[in-house]
């Protein structure tokens, strides 16, 4: 549970905001804000007090929000000193604009890569913002270091790829996940000034956001929201361990599409909202959708690419050719391998250092001819740890160079960064082989970049004395198969970083390795990468946001629950809840008589209740119903007949339909009716010993066996693979039943087989037919479930009033318990809403909470 200071910042505007007037208050921009109008709806609707949002966008426009500005910032001395800034052309978040439509407008927001006096704050923003159509924000110095050096980097980066927080440095602290939270909420505030909610697409990048989604869903209920999370999403065994994961999971979730590099990423953030939230997805033409209180939250898996254009324009620089030249005179008679790392735990990097030690170990002739060149990339974060890591490091390559090295020879080479783009690409030209050897990563561009320089240009080609564009090209790639890239390089030599024999045997392979088979996975590989670059990526991603958020506006929407906990119900135009005082009036006027029927389980009972059996206050409330002499009301449910008989042996004049309606008896005193007397049940001696088969192997599952009907549930097994074998066991009996004449069907927990033409549906067609046939066509009909099977009574309903099988004048309540899709037209919350509901039309009053 949230503490009470998280739960403020949902509410506090002006929390930690000093600055938050830096943008001009009212300006001319298409889609800004003045800070004179109030951010909050009403059910999804613009208040009065929004008046002063200027709606006149002339163009598209997608925000761009990261931790990170993609901009570079410097005092220049020849203007007194002021701040300066140019793009970093590094930064996925520019490159990304090129998989927009031209027409398109970026704005970009996040944190800059200095420190900004507060007083120098406005002045800047208005630069930014004026200049590159970036608008910065501005942490307090002490949120900015509990926020990303405290819980993102040193909380949330371990946890995420997989590192459970058991030492006291990385166990959770509320105080920096307040910070995280409070981060989150000025970044939310920043998106406020200039949001166009209507027409804008915003498009949130990696775990330093997490929560973002929840205050702009806040605000704004329809807003189109897209996520893309840059690094691994662990299993849930792991995410499970994060006091607040519900929390984060709910950000994720107020979302409209959420992106991940691969599937499993996807599998275990699905399989989080499935075991932790309970919530199922579907695969319907394609997308994988989460149902979310009435929004679909579509999920995307595409691996992100490189910036073709940047890396061919830097190569035919002729300093790159020059440096090129420099390495190559610098390496001559060597084989040369290359490393790319970030200085990080989990960048494998010492492994790789022992598996050359053992290369060269086991493979004499190797040693003076063969060099590992390690780029290290500065740190993105500090302490203890990357010390530690750091010495680590060292220790390794000092073992390393001393055991196998000699005058003129060290086999591991360091090259300490920052190292420019320029000299990376120097350094990709001459190297042999590529290796990258991380425990965990989340996507690594590292191999992409590598063969692409590996293709050249014309420069490069000259620098290292190939002749002629038609030259075969070659590279070897060795890639860990613990990193985002790994699936779609399908000719690199996937090996387990963890196992030194295996890593030194795939770097004497690609030394090894026959010219023709290095040009048969180079070319594999190019075709993939400069097919799938960022533009292309981007467009993507783009296509399927507009495609998840089409829906917004034929749907009412309005905000429950408190805190980060906060999310949006989204329902169709005519789905209203049920006015107690609308059906009590509706049912004093009725000339003829009335049909009520009434779902049990969930609708009558709650979901959760251990004892089945009706109460006290049930039995009085269907008595009180049934006395009414207009009245026939009938328990509509899935259970067996002598279950419900029991139950309902107090209820004399009350009907029963069991087993979804294959019988059915008026009164207590009347004889059980088959819908399908001549009914043959052999299918059940092939359906059972299956089901059996997959209860034996399914823990927690058992098998409900009716008259009519047999039920597998899985509720209490493993959810994912009680779903897993949910839908084994549904084709299996599908493919054994094909000929016999019944029905299998998945439900909520279940797999169900029963005689075809049997449904709730049916029962409500012969109950008004049978009703008229005696005379007493209903003109008041009330109809109140929970769960799948009760939308075929909706659903005939809604038929029996189009076509008419009804009078006209029939006053008709088709009601679902829950506020979710339904073919009803009223809901109710819950069961005692349902039971208040009831206790009101017995008593013929108005029930008011």
């Amino acid at each position: 549970m949230l503490s009470r200071s998280c739960f403020n910042l949902l509410n506090l505007d002006d929390y930690l905001r000093p600055d938050r007037t830096r943008i001009p208050r009212v300006m001319t921009v298409p889609g800004i804000i003045s800070d004179f109008a109030s951010n909050d709806f009403n059910n999804g609707e613009k208040t009065d007090s929004q008046s002063d949002v200027v709606s006149s966008a002339s163009q598209e426009r997608r925000i761009i929000v990261s931790n990170q500005l993609p901009v570079k910032a410097h005092r220049d001395a020849a203007v007194g000193s002021r701040w300066c800034f140019d793009w970093d052309k590094d930064e996925l978040a520019l490159q990304l604009k090129d998989g927009f439509p031209n027409e398109v407008e970026v704005i970009y927001i996040g944190c800059l890569k200095a420190d900004i006096d507060p007083s120098e704050q406005d002045d800047v923003s208005t630069l930014l913002f004026e200049k590159f159509r970036c608008v910065p924000t501005f942490l307090p110095p002490e949120v900015q270091n509990n926020y990303y050096h405290g819980f993102c980097k040193h909380y949330l980066w371990p946890l995420f790829h997989y590192m459970l927080p058991l030492t006291p440095g990385h166990r959770f602290d509320r105080v920096l996940w307040q910070a995280y939270v409070s981060a989150n909420k000025i970044f939310a505030d920043t998106i406020m000034e200039v949001i166009n909610p209507d027409e804008d697409y915003v498009w949130i990048h990696d775990y330093h956001l997490m929560v973002l989604p929840t205050f702009l869903r806040k605000r704004f209920n329809r807003i189109k929201l897209g996520f893309f999370l840059h690094s691994p999403f662990p299993s849930s065994e792991i995410y499970r361990t994060l006091p607040v994961r519900d929390e984060i999971l709910r950000g994720f979730l107020n979302c409209d599409l959420i992106g991940f590099h691969t599937f499993d990423y996807a599998r275990h953030f699905l399989s989080c909202c499935s075991r932790m939230l309970g919530l199922d997805y579907q695969s319907k033409r394609g997308y994988i959708g989460l149902e979310y209180y009435g929004r679909t939250v579509s999920i995307k898996i595409l691996p992100v690419g490189i910036h073709m254009g940047l890396l061919e324009s830097v190569m035919s620089v002729s300093s790159t050719a020059k440096k090129v030249e420099e390495l190559r005179e610098k390496f001559e008679g060597k084989i040369v391998m290359l490393g790319v790392d970030d200085m990080d735990m989990f960048k494998g990097i010492s492994l790789k250092f022992l598996a050359m030690g053992n290369l060269l170990e086991d493979h004499v002739e190797l040693r003076g001819k063969v060099v590992l060149v390690q780029i290290m990339n500065p740190a993105r974060s500090r302490g203890k740890d990357i010390q530690e890591v750091q010495d680590e490091i060292d220790s390794v390559a000092n073992e390393v160079n001393l055991k196998y090295g000699g005058p003129g020879y060290e086999p591991i080479v360091f090259v300490h960064g920052p190292v420019s783009t320029k000299d990376k690409v120097a350094y990709y030209a001459i190297s042999e082989c590529v290796v990258v050897n991380a425990v965990r990563d989340g996507m690594n561009l590292v191999p992409y970049t590598y063969t692409v320089c590996r293709q050249g240009s014309p420069d490069l080609d000259k620098a290292l004395g190939i002749e002629g564009s038609d030259v075969p090209r070659k590279s070897v790639i060795i890639v860990s198969e613990f990193i985002g890239c790994s699936p779609s390089l399908s000719g690199a030599i996937r090996v387990n970083p963890w196992n030194i024999d295996a890593v030194s045997c795939a770097m004497n392979s690609a030394i090894t390795m026959p010219e023709s088979e290095k040009q048969l996975r180079h070319e594999k590989h190019y075709k993939y990468i400069s097919s799938h670059d960022v533009a292309y990526w981007a467009k993507s991603f783009d296509q399927d946001l507009e495609r998840a958020c089409r829906e917004h506006y034929r749907k009412r929407c309005w905000g429950i629950g408190f805190g980060l906990g906060f999310r949006v119900v989204a329902l169709g135009p005519n789905f209203r809840k049920l006015a107690v005082e609308h059906i009590v009036s509706a049912y004093n006027k009725t000339k003829s008589s009335r049909l009520i029927l009434l779902d049990y389980d969930g609708t009558m009972m709650p979901q959760g209740s251990v004892d089945k059996s009706p109460s006290e206050e049930v039995i009085k409330v269907l008595n009180g119903l049934c006395n009414d002499p207009q009245n026939v009301v009938f328990i509509v449910s899935g259970r067996g007949k002598d279950s419900l008989s029991k139950w309902f042996s107090p209820c004399e004049k009350l009907g029963l339909s069991a087993e979804h309606g294959f019988f059915t008896r008026w009164r207590r005193d009347s004889a059980w009716e088959s819908c399908m007397l001549a009914m043959d049940f052999d299918w059940k001696k092939i359906a059972l010993p299956v089901m059996e088969h997959y209860t034996e192997a399914t823990d927690g599952s058992f098998i409900e066996q009716k008259e009519s009907a047999l039920v597998w549930h899985h509720q209490e097994a493993d959810p994912d693979f009680g779903m897993w074998q949910a839908k084994e066991l549904l084709d299996h009996l599908e493919s054994v039943l094909a000929n016999d004449p019944v029905v299998v069907k998945r439900g909520q927990h279940i797999v169900e087989v029963k005689p075809q033409g049997v449904s709730k549906g049916v029962v409500v067609e012969s109950l008004i037919e049978t009703m008229r046939a005696r005379g007493k066509l209903p003109d008041f009909v009330l109809c109140v479930g929970d769960d799948r099977s009760d939308e075929d009574m909706f659903e005939t309903i809604a038929r029996s009033v189009s076509n008419p099988s009804l009078p006209a004048t029939a006053e008709v309540f088709a009601c679902t318990v829950g506020q979710k899709p339904s073919m009803a037209k009223y809901y109710l919350e819950d069961t005692s809403e349902v039971i208040k509901m009831l206790q009101g039309l017995a008593t013929r009053s108005i029930w008011t909470a």
